[in-house]
């Protein structure tokens, strides 16, 4: 396991677990980003990481990128 920002870009992983403040996982899970789910790594811009999630792209800062385990 680990986090998100590790990830190589373009491969599509399976989201594990997500970490952080209840308020903060459900923000994450919001925008789709649940136990279970895929995710695939986009690219990184200035600290951002921009990625596929649920068939949509998601830009999400750096530090909400670590508290998802893949």
């Amino acid at each position: 396991m680990m986090p998100l920002t590790l990830a190589e870009i373009g491969e599509e992983n399976t989201i594990k677990k997500i970490g952080g403040k209840p308020e903060v996982k459900k923000h994450l899970e919001n925008l789709g980003f649940v136990a279970g789910g895929t995710v695939t790594v986009i690219n990184t811009l200035g600290g951002n990481v921009i990625v596929n999630v649920k068939e949509s792209r998601v830009a999400i800062s750096r530090e909400m990128a670590q508290k998802i385990m893949i």
